[in-house]
């Protein structure tokens, strides 16, 4: 067994999780098997990609309040006694003209050096985190599509017990609303349909260049990552609270992605704020992320999405373990 650490920097926010690994040789030789035990899983809305696609730089405060949060993890790590510690930085890091100033100072506090990682490399580790504990189910059909919505970006990956192809595009929640729905420095509220329109002619454009390389409409599964899915499903089941337990493996069908979108792109900004299960960092980015679900949904002909938890943050604790 191993205590490792990984930390997941994205542009909307920073995660991280500390859990015992055990590792063991899999009895039919396809490699090996094992299970993560979850010590502290946690996630801080920074928003590190703050004005990154218009401006090219990450923003003063953008690194300050993500630097925050490194130093409360390395608190956290340092109490559990992680023996080994993963830092990986994805789309907004990977954008930005001074991110040198981002990797000095998660090396000041924390002792290594993020990987700004490519897109292809992101994809592996949101497959290996959101399939590998779905071996055996024989409900779910392969090969499975892993699709992670980001902040910055989205990552498509189709594979089976292994990658068959992969692609990182440019479209994500927070990506999507900058460059749509703000005016005047201000998330419009609610968006115009002329606006809306927009955005989806980009989040298409986006699915044919992933289309080139990745087929899409071969899966017969399609797992959704990350914050926006979640969101999704957590409003889906008009959960009280945000509920991990109730959310994990969660189905949401293609009809009531239609119908939770449509409300989120025609509320205001006090509508959804008032979503129970709503973080208050994607409350202005929810609409753009459903958005991008939908459109997934619709290419692929895929009738339901299933939600998993454990996603590229799993896939890099393995990667250490």
């Amino acid at each position: 067994m191993t205590r490792v650490a990984a930390v997941d920097c994205g542009t909307n926010s920073i995660r991280l999780l500390v859990a015992d690994a055990t590792v063991s040789d899999s009895a039919s030789g396809a490699g090996t098997t094992g299970e993560l035990t979850d010590l502290d899983r946690r996630m801080t809305i920074v928003r590190l990609g703050q004005g990154v696609d218009g401006t090219g730089r990450l923003a003063p405060e953008a690194l300050e309040r993500t630097f925050a949060a490194c130093r409360e993890y390395a608190g956290i790590i340092k109490a559990h006694g992680a023996e080994r510690l993963r830092f990986v930085a994805t789309s907004a890091s990977r954008d930005a003209e001074n991110r040198d100033d981002f990797v000095r100072g998660v090396l000041d506090i924390l002792g290594v050096e993020p990987e700004v990682i490519s897109g292809d490399q992101e994809a592996e580790f949101s497959f290996t985190g959101a399939t590998r504990e779905l071996a055996g189910r024989d409900h779910l059909d392969k090969p499975y599509l892993v699709v992670d919505i980001g902040g910055g970006s989205t990552e498509f990956v189709v594979g089976d017990d292994h990658v068959r192809a992969a692609r990182s595009v440019d479209v994500g929640c927070v990506r999507m609303t900058e460059r749509h729905l703000v005016r005047d420095g201000a998330v419009t509220d609610p968006p115009t349909a002329e606006q809306v329109t927009a955005m989806r002619a980009d989040i298409e454009a986006a699915l044919d260049l992933a289309e080139r390389t990745v087929p899409l409409r071969e899966a017969r599964t399609l797992v959704g990552l990350a914050g926006s899915v979640t969101s999704v499903s957590a409003i889906a089941q008009e959960l009280p609270q945000y509920d991990s337990a109730a959310i994990h493996h969660s189905r949401v069908s293609r009809d009531r992605v239609r119908e939770i979108t449509d409300w989120l792109l025609a509320s205001t900004h006090a509508e959804r704020a008032a979503v129970p299960s709503l973080h208050p960092g994607r409350v202005d980015v929810i609409a753009a992320g459903a958005l991008t679900l939908l459109a997934i949904m619709e290419r692929t002909g895929a009738a339901e999405v299933v939600v998993s938890e454990h996603d590229i943050l799993d896939g890099i604790a393995w990667s250490i373990a």
